[in-house]
């Protein structure tokens, strides 16, 4: 899906002054939002942006002040794959 979004020259102009991509930008907001809002998860957040690994997908969040959406769930998922590589 393609969205278009329309903006005065001059607000462009300024947004845009520190050599910034208004369309990566706006991506980026609209991705963070999704993924406060728990939209989208850390895969389609990470498949959205382009990134290959999810350790760049947690380095853009941490950059940007948001933390993990971390479930108890995951934290047993990841307490048995630990007894699993230890044992």
């Amino acid at each position: 899906m393609r969205i278009i979004l329309e903006l005065p020259e001059d607000i462009a102009a300024h947004l845009a002054s520190k050599g910034e991509n208004l369309s990566r930008a706006a991506l980026e907001a609209l991705a963070v939002e999704a993924y406060r809002a728990q939209k989208l998860s850390t895969a389609q957040l990470r498949r959205l942006l382009g990134f290959h690994t999810k350790v760049q997908v947690h380095a853009f969040l941490k950059e940007r002040g948001v933390y993990l959406n971390y479930t108890q769930d995951d934290l047993e998922h990841d307490r048995r794959a630990g007894d699993a590589f230890a044992g």
